[in-house]
């Protein structure tokens, strides 16, 4: 299952943040900026077409995060790390995700997004490149997961700067034009990282060793990464932010304090913060265990794939299949509105776990068939996480501050995830593979408790909040 999308809160939030009324990223920081990046976005149009650095920016975007989150776990398995420790400590790089809306505010502060993005490009390249070359020390799991964790960060930042230089050098009109193509790039680089890197690099395995193949599949995106930082010193657009002048630590610090403040004082907010973090709990426990369970030996439980096996399985149909998902559940929820929807799809993401089950009770070895049966985990997977969404949008960011707040309530949703991927090694290894997919299915239950109380808005024909 996919732990993030890429999902931006669409323009024309409905309410005014700061006094600017064009919405179009989730990222705190650009409240302190919108009205200034709004302004200089209708007096012109950018220097270059949105086409020649959107989707590149995108897939920088996408990339890292996918080798975080993702690939640095089957790495880990497949050079004898346990599953405790591998869903640990890759849960916990999650955090930088958590976190990301309390120091967004303070990018403001620098002249130009684009410095921003063109220097955490450059340095989560080189955060990759260093973490290819530990690959073959000794302590080389501590050394790769400090470097990850940098890279982490850096991804986490990137975000932030390349949805406010989306917003800061696009037109109101064009921000609406080029807002799918946002996720597709995006999507592009987490399947380029869990589809064509993995591949490779179990390719590699039996020609090289596994440390050396694994080295190559972490150069190769760091080198990527590094050819794009230099691609869009040129194609970016670098509009300077002439808010950045009046801007102060203090005064930055202020606002933060206010959109914290208004946020925590909402009406039933600390009901809705446990409803996002356990709307999550079967997603964090089966995430990483569910591809190390398929990596697994089937002597200790799992079905012995191998690398190559899992990236063409994961990495191709099953990933099309989540995108499907997640615009199905748009469509779903747009026509019956997420009251009527909202138990459903709470189901619709959590029953596909146990496909997981049902493969560690029966064991099936044919290739296509378990292709075929991550594929159903997936699309369901993706509509039902459009219901997470759209809760966020609807009940918890309306408000003063409704880009702020969305941005806080994606930061709580990261968390949600985060706490249970750190925890589900341990419960595996407790439990064993079987009995543990029973756990992730169940998981569900009291979200789906809560759903059945909780006050949710008729979304149908709503324009208060982003379409």
């Amino acid at each position: 299952m996919e732990m993030q999308n890429k999902l931006t809160a669409p323009a024309d939030f409905g309410a005014e943040d700061f006094g600017i009324k064009d919405l179009g990223t989730k990222d705190v920081g650009t409240e302190l900026s919108r009205q200034h990046a709004s302004a200089q976005a209708d007096a012109a149009p950018p220097a270059r077409h949105p086409v020649v650095w959107v989707p590149s920016l995108y897939f920088a975007q996408g990339l890292p995060w996918a080798i975080v989150s993702i690939m640095a776990a089957i790495m880990y398995k497949k050079m004898g790390i346990s599953n405790e420790q591998i869903a640990y400590w890759t849960g916990l790089l999650g955090f930088a995700w958590v976190v990301k809306p309390l120091w967004s505010p303070f990018l403001e502060m620098v002249s130009s997004q684009k410095k921003v993005v063109v220097a955490c490009q450059l340095l989560g390249g080189l955060a990759l490149l260093a973490c290819a070359m530990v690959l073959h020390l000794p302590g080389f799991f501590t050394f790769s997961m400090a470097i990850l964790a940098v890279s982490a960060f850096s991804s986490a930042t990137h975000d932030i700067a390349a949805d406010g230089s989306y917003i800061a050098n696009l037109k109101k009109e064009q921000q609406a034009m080029y807002s799918g193509w946002l996720g597709a790039f995006w999507n592009g680089g987490k399947l380029f990282a869990q589809g064509a890197l993995v591949t490779m690099a179990g390719m590699l395995e039996p020609k090289l060793g596994i440390a050396q193949a694994w080295s190559v599949a972490m150069a190769l995106p760091g080198a990527i990464l590094i050819a794009l930082a230099c691609y869009h010193m040129w194609a970016m657009p670098g509009k300077p932010n002439h808010g950045a002048a009046s801007l102060t630590l203090a005064s930055v610090a202020r606002t933060l304090q206010d959109v914290l403040a208004d946020f925590f004082a909402k009406p039933g907010i600390w009901f809705s913060v446990c409803f996002i973090i356990l709307f999550r709990a079967g997603e964090g426990l089966v995430q990483t265990v569910g591809r190390l369970f398929l990596i697994e030996s089937v002597e200790k439980g799992g079905l012995g794939l191998s690398t190559t096996e899992v990236g063409i399985a994961y990495g191709t149909v099953a990933t099309l299949m989540f995108i499907g998902g997640s615009i199905l559940g748009g469509y779903f929820v747009a026509w019956k509105g997420l009251k009527k929807t909202l138990f459903l799809l709470i189901l619709m993401m959590n029953m596909p776990n146990l496909t997981f089950w049902y493969m560690s009770a029966f064991r099936p070895d044919d290739i296509y068939f378990i292709a075929a049966i991550l594929s159903v985990e997936m699309l369901g997977y993706g509509i039902g996480f459009t219901g997470l969404i759209v809760y966020i949008m609807h009940v918890v960011a309306p408000g003063k501050y409704p880009t702020a707040h969305y941005a806080l309530g994606t930061g709580i949703m990261a968390l949600g995830l985060t706490v249970f991927q750190m925890l589900s090694g341990k419960v595996q290894a407790m439990l064993g593979y079987q009995t543990f997919f029973i756990v992730g299915v169940l998981a569900c239950i009291p979200v789906l408790v809560m759903a059945a109380v909780a006050t949710i808005p008729d979304t149908r024909g709503d324009d208060s909040t982003p379409q």
